[in-house]
């Protein structure tokens, strides 16, 4: 019996675009960068938080008689008020909230409860040739529970795969190299500049670690979320072909165009959603940044 854990804030089952088959994917708390219009805002912070969608809220008032630090309110009209002064994210609220309006983010879970779950579809990836991925968050921000758990499935003879947008120490890399049979590696740009003022971070490191890959034996999945304004024209993406180029072990190089889908998400977490003048990419621009990759 192991009793390591790993801080997870969801696992999906059925997932077609997260590797190769039909994948479970564990998505894995904490992110060590601020990227303004991720989809995932409550896999940034390694805490546990508390989600409140008003729009699911009955008014039955149960969470306001749970809650003893009065972070749950109602007012004579029967607006729910949740101040998150007070609030020490035990998740009783969520807990005892019958309409799913209040969700707890976050908790340590055992890596054998993970493999208890993530093998109930084994059938489904052998037939589909899937597995299981490791997102977030940053999911090498957990590098070692990481290595446990995908060394356990490798032993079950489930294919691994790791998300991971590369701004970790290559210690965390050589940990998890030897179970992930693919790396879904993460490209925002190439521009130190404008990735600084994007995500918070330099990509030095994860431009560092991204050559380093190249020599070893792991398959690589390229992906490239393209945001308008930020990295939505010929130029960028021809410079990040050009860097590609000479890698053999890149299996696959996909265009994720940007998506709103998480903004509800933001005002669930209490916070100001940043990417809301960001129009959608034009679906004749997105072949013609694949185009101009030449890969």
């Amino acid at each position: 019996m192991h009793t390591a854990t790993l801080n997870v804030f969801d696992i999906q089952r059925f997932s077609w675009h997260d590797g190769p088959g039909i994948r479970t994917v564990v998505f894995l708390k904490g992110c060590n960068m601020r990227c303004f219009w991720c989809h995932n805002p409550e896999s940034q912070s390694p805490d546990t938080e508390i989600l409140f969608y008003e729009e699911k809220c009955i008014r039955c008032g149960k969470c306001a008689q749970i809650c003893v630090n009065q972070c749950h309110s109602f007012t004579e009209e029967g607006e729910h008020r949740f101040d998150r002064t007070n609030c020490v994210r035990c998740g009783e609220c969520a807990e005892s909230c019958y309409s799913d309006a209040l969700r707890v983010s976050g908790k340590r879970v055992t890596i054998d409860s993970i493999v208890e779950e993530v093998i109930k579809d084994t059938e489904f990836y052998r037939l589909s040739k899937g597995g299981v991925t490791l997102s977030g968050g940053e999911p090498l921000l957990q590098a070692e529970g990481c290595r446990e758990l995908l060394g356990r499935l490798r032993e079950l003879d489930v294919n691994t795969a790791i998300d991971t947008a590369g701004n970790v120490p290559w210690s965390a890399f050589e940990m998890v190299l030897p179970v992930s049979d693919y790396l879904l590696f993460d490209i925002k740009t190439l521009s130190d500049d404008i990735h600084r003022r994007v995500t918070g971070v330099s990509n030095r490191l994860i431009l560092e670690n991204l050559r380093r890959l190249r020599e070893r034996d792991v398959r690589l999945i390229i992906r490239i979320p393209v945001i308008p304004g930020i990295n939505d024209n010929l130029s960028e993406m021809e410079r990040i072909g050009e860097e590609l180029r000479g890698f053999d072990n890149i299996s696959k190089t996909e265009l994720l165009p940007f998506h709103a889908i998480g903004k509800t998400k933001y005002r669930a977490l209490g916070r100001d959603y940043q990417a809301e003048a960001i129009p959608l990419p034009d679906p004749d621009l997105l072949e013609k940044l694949r185009t101009a990759m030449r890969l």
